[in-house]
């Protein structure tokens, strides 16, 4: 197995990595990765009800489609990822048993009992450490997951909605767990200094050890050229990220200028295709002014004030 160490901490181009080697390699692989803060979500999901729309914009946190399924998971560089991209008998390829047991090992390697708990949680004590996804790609499978070690837990909570009621979709939502931070387990065992990057080093020397025909594989230029084209082609665009998502409806109530406003749209592929207000006359024009406008804030305040529409008081975040 081919062991790679990732410098990057750019979420797009880091997600490119895993499938880039999955459909244009035939070895195996194990890679470690850092990102910057971000929103990841999975394949098969509707952004808007998965991440606090709110949040993510005014702190500026990309969200980004994986080709996984699952649910969404935070990133900051208090979280170390891991992917595996292996071959795999036909019948026997999603197992998430088999992708998390040598990770469960090195843990126990340094005092952590990680138990996996449900479908694809890694948990110690009973609270979320790693979530993990699955994606089949011919006879490979990709099977990646995150390591809690020192994130930012009120911004993971705080980026990751809460209350996804206003949302009616098929999509695949998310089992929201309660977490912990390694780290937390780990202070006892722990030197002066160690963080992150010795928790990454760790890691990677333990499998270069411990699984047999393990060696440290580096990225060729072009290899590296063809993810950057694949991250800017796929995963840094609104299409992949925002419009790829299935259908969905969205209804809120919320009072504007003493009135009660409900609110009705319906979203397929990122595209507010209805919308509809009742509670107040002022909003007859935006209605028909938002039909046709990506589902997005910057997009639906651009059409609020080149209208002239609703500009004062109005909080754009009552459409999502």
């Amino acid at each position: 197995m081919f062991c790679i160490n990732l410098e990057s901490t750019n979420p797009f181009f880091n997600l490119a990595v895993d499938e880039y080697l999955l459909k244009n390699n035939n070895e195996d692989f194990l890679i470690l990765g850092i990102n910057e803060p971000s929103v990841i979500i999975g394949k098969h999901q509707v952004v808007h009800r998965e991440v606090d729309t709110r949040v993510v914009t005014e702190y500026d946190i990309p969200v980004i489609r994986r080709i996984s399924g699952g649910g969404t998971v935070f990133h900051d560089k208090g979280n170390l990822n891991f992917s595996f991209i292996l071959k795999s008998e036909p019948g026997k390829q999603v197992d998430f048993r088999k992708y998390t047991f040598p990770v469960i090992e090195f843990l126990s390697s340094i005092g952590v009992k990680a138990k996996l708990e449900g479908k694809n949680d890694l948990k110690v004590n009973g609270l979320k450490i790693s979530g993990n996804s699955e994606h089949v790609y011919h006879d490979r499978v990709l099977h990646h997951g995150t390591l809690l070690y020192d994130t930012d837990i009120n911004m993971l909570k705080g980026a990751i909605r809460s209350d996804t009621s206003k949302y009616k979709t098929r999509a695949v939502g998310s089992n929201p767990s309660p977490v912990t931070n390694l780290i937390n387990v780990l202070k006892a065992a722990l030197k002066n200094g160690d963080d992150i990057l010795a928790f990454k080093s760790l890691m990677m020397e333990w499998f270069l050890r411990n699984i047999s025909g393990s060696e440290t594989y580096v990225l060729s230029g072009a290899q590296s050229h063809a993810i950057m084209e694949l991250a800017a082609t796929k995963y840094i665009t609104w299409e992949w990220n925002y419009a790829y998502g299935p259908e969905y409806y969205f209804n809120n109530r919320f009072v504007f200028r003493r009135n009660e406003i409900s609110c009705h749209l319906f979203v397929k592929e990122g595209v507010i295709k209805e919308c509809e207000f009742k509670g107040s006359g002022e909003f007859e024009t935006a209605e028909k002014r938002l039909i046709g406008c990506r589902h997005m804030v910057k997009d639906i305040q651009e059409v609020l004030e080149k209208g002239k529409l609703l500009a004062a008081g109005f909080d754009v975040y009552n459409l999502f």
